[in-house]
């Protein structure tokens, strides 16, 4: 087995890294404090084509693979949850659905920009009283006069309400028994935003409620195969939750960098507190989880890069590293003291991030049914 990267990734995740360093860590608790959408960060990530980084050269993108995004995920939020879970709900849940199962004209009209990072898209799946029961959704989209006419909410949706939000994927109800997705421009008529959620965490990450009020469509706009849309959905899923076990290793990781930097600095005692075996116990238990979890998500995505089965792998990564990443984030406030719960510390704001790595792109319970389901257990249906 060859767990070496290619020369390639090395200098990109080099370069991503200098660029997390240089220009996301030193404004990422500003962002934060004023709950703001990192827009400027947003185009200078565009101008470096992390938007398409995964997608093919012919649609404006890099030709890069999975593996290579991940890497870009982990660098970015090291830094900073929320500019990284940008990119993150940017690339897989607006542009992938568009890139898997999108008509061309539809790739050529939302992808290519969102490749750019010239737009967002947004995935509107979620609503208030379904969470993880996604098939209880009452979100509709009838037919009528060649017009698909969606009406319904949506919640705790990312990228919604951007300055640059062009598009959202909406799942809707089209018929009896049947789900399918439904691409609504965000200047249609009967398309609004709420105001942005106050978060515990990711605050400067664009997260709103969605409506539909007769929003009317082009029967064009429908994304993919009539009926196929839970099933689309829960295909960019999978792929989000590698992802998402990326950001939360990096977090994980972030946490260990600003620990063992105040471990060797803070004194107590006559000498380091890094010198203390409590401590570095704690430390050492975050380097094996952030080391664990990085491979987890490297052979989820580098099946997915050859094409091979990776659902399971895919939960067994998000279940592990978000659950390092909470972790690691608690004994990081612990290792600070006092210094590490007020807001002037980097952890403190970590610490606030990683909950929602246990919730968000399925819960931990539903990771753990679906690694259930495939040891062959009864009664994991969902």
């Amino acid at each position: 087995m060859d767990f070496e990267l290619t020369e390639e990734q090395e200098e990109f995740r080099q370069a991503v890294r200098e660029f997390a360093r240089d220009e996301i860590a030193p404004r990422a608790k500003e962002l934060d404090e004023q709950e703001r959408f990192p827009l400027e960060i947003v185009r200078r990530m565009g101008e470096l084509g992390l938007f398409g980084l995964p997608f093919p050269e012919r649609y404006g993108g890099q030709g890069g693979d999975f593996v290579t995004f991940c890497l870009c995920l982990e660098e970015i939020a090291s830094v900073d949850s929320s500019v990284a879970i940008t990119l993150e709900a940017a690339v897989g849940l607006g542009a992938n659905p568009i890139f898997r199962f999108g008509t061309e004209e539809q790739k050529r009209r939302w992808l290519e920009p969102m490749a750019r990072g010239e737009i967002l898209g947004a995935f509107a799946l979620t609503e208030a009283g379904g969470g993880s029961d996604v098939r209880s959704m009452r979100t509709t989209a009838r037919l009528e006069g060649g017009k698909w006419v969606v009406d319904g909410s949506k919640a705790f949706i990312t990228n919604s309400g951007t300055p640059i939000t062009a598009v959202c994927a909406v799942a809707a109800i089209t018929g009896e028994g049947e789900i399918s997705a439904i691409l609504v421009p965000t200047d249609t008529p009967g398309f609004a935003v709420g105001p942005p959620y106050r978060k515990i965490g990711w605050r400067a990450s664009d997260t709103r409620e969605v409506t539909f009020s007769g929003c009317r469509v082009p029967e064009a706009n429908l994304l993919g195969e009539r009926g196929r849309g839970y099933a689309q959905f829960l295909e960019t899923l999978d792929d989000g939750r590698i992802a998402i076990a990326a950001l939360a290793t990096g977090l994980a990781r972030g946490c260990l960098e600003e620990s063992v930097r105040y471990a060797r600095e803070r004194e107590a005692f006559g000498r380091p507190i890094g010198a203390y075996q409590a401590l570095q116990f704690k430390m050492a238990d975050i380097r094996v989880g952030v080391e664990n979890a990085r491979l987890a998500y490297l052979r989820a995505a580098w099946l997915k890069d050859r094409g091979r089965r990776y659902k399971t792998e895919a939960a067994i990564a998000k279940l592990y590293a978000s659950e390092v990443a909470v972790a690691a984030a608690r004994d990081a406030v612990q290792i600070h003291g006092g210094s590490g719960y007020i807001e002037e510390s980097s952890v403190a704001r970590f610490y606030r991030d990683a909950k929602v790595l246990e919730i968000g792109e399925g819960t931990s319970e539903i990771q753990r049914i679906l690694i259930a389901r495939d040891l062959g257990l009864p009664g994991t249906e969902l």
